[in-house]
């Protein structure tokens, strides 16, 4: 039995939520953030090859009045693949399935990156089922712009089907703490701001991450599905999908994202007026782990003013409607959420 094994369905300690699985074609790993129980649920979704410890920063400052769970996507954190896809297609069902499983009322999703591409795709496949969106520099469809060349490099080498898995392979042999400090500097502007509990939350996540196999598989995967959805070519589907969102949506970017520039964010924003943009200035990728107080303070405002419907609709009307949660162990594995 392997390290990943044993872990299956066992709780992960020090991730700054609490640890549970459930059991959607095989064991999925989510953080419970608290909250409380008869507050709007917000079911947030991770970045390609983050984690749900990617919103441990921002959790604190949200659940006071709202609830928060964060699962693990397939193939990232400490959810396998198993048997499941690591494209967004196949992580759009996953999600589906998971906000199904803990809420039986509509619920407001918050995606970061290909979360948020996720998170849209799921607001125009199940409308009746996503009560709002907070986007977080989600992954837009391809506009006409200047890429970062670093990161442009990164990203087209990692979906090639040969490349790719050569170059994260090489990551094999770098120190965990390594590995998270570059993500971090690739994905902030200073990544000093992010607290060192917070990067060790990251780090544990990671080292759990590095004795599983398929890895390379996995990442090279969604990576490949990501720019292929968000291509000029494939795009297309996606980009329909996005005009046809009716529910409530905001949508927080970085100035400074040097992954998906805020020019994308722009156009988003310009062609869905009820759409409400906050840019954050000074900010990457990843405002929630580097800007958690300006992040939560936009997320709070537009709840309680133009997202108010959103809350009022993820809010469980009778504690009873809501469905219980239960963890899955090792004996429960195979079985599925009806």
């Amino acid at each position: 039995m392997t390290a990943a094994e044993r872990i299956a369905g066992e709780p992960v300690s020090g991730l700054g939520g609490r640890s549970l699985w459930m059991d959607i074609n095989g064991p999925v790993h989510y953080l419970d953030f608290g909250g409380p129980a008869n507050g709007p649920l917000i079911v947030a979704a991770h970045g390609l090859g983050g984690a749900a410890v990617n919103w441990s920063a921002i959790a604190p400052l949200l659940t006071r009045k709202y609830r928060l769970l964060a699962p693990d996507l397939a193939g990232h954190g400490l959810t396998r693949s198993g048997n499941r896809g690591t494209d967004v297609a196949s992580n759009r069902s996953l999600l589906h399935r998971f906000a199904e499983s803990v809420s039986g009322r509509p619920v407001i999703l918050m995606g970061n990156s290909m979360g948020g591409m996720i998170a849209l795709l799921e607001a125009s496949a199940a409308p009746a089922s996503v009560a709002g969106l907070i986007l977080i520099d989600p992954a837009l469809p391809f506009q006409p712009a200047r890429p970062d060349p670093l990161v442009a490099a990164v990203f087209a080498v990692s979906a090639l089907p040969v490349l790719g898995p050569l170059l994260i392979r090489q990551r094999r042999f770098m120190p965990v703490e390594s590995i998270v400090s570059s993500t971090l500097s690739l994905c902030c502007v200073d990544p000093a701001r992010v607290p060192p509990e917070i990067v060790e939350r990251h780090v544990i996540v990671a080292r759990q991450r590095a004795t599983m196999s398929g890895n390379d598989r996995d990442f090279a995967n969604a990576a490949r599905s990501v720019i292929e959805t968000a291509s000029f070519l494939r795009g297309q589907a996606y980009r329909r999908g996005i005009r046809d969102i009716g529910c409530p949506v905001l949508l927080v970017h970085g100035q400074r994202d040097r992954l998906i520039p805020v020019s994308a964010a722009r156009t988003a924003a310009k062609a869905h007026p009820s759409w409400t943009l906050v840019e954050l200035p000074d900010t990457g990728h990843v405002p929630q782990l580097e800007a958690p107080a300006d992040t939560a303070g936009a997320i709070k405002t537009w709840l309680s003013t133009v997202g108010k419907p959103a809350a009022r609709a993820a809010s469980p009307a009778v504690r009873a409607t809501t469905r219980t949660v239960r963890p899955v162990t090792r004996d429960s594995a195979s079985r599925k959420v009806s």
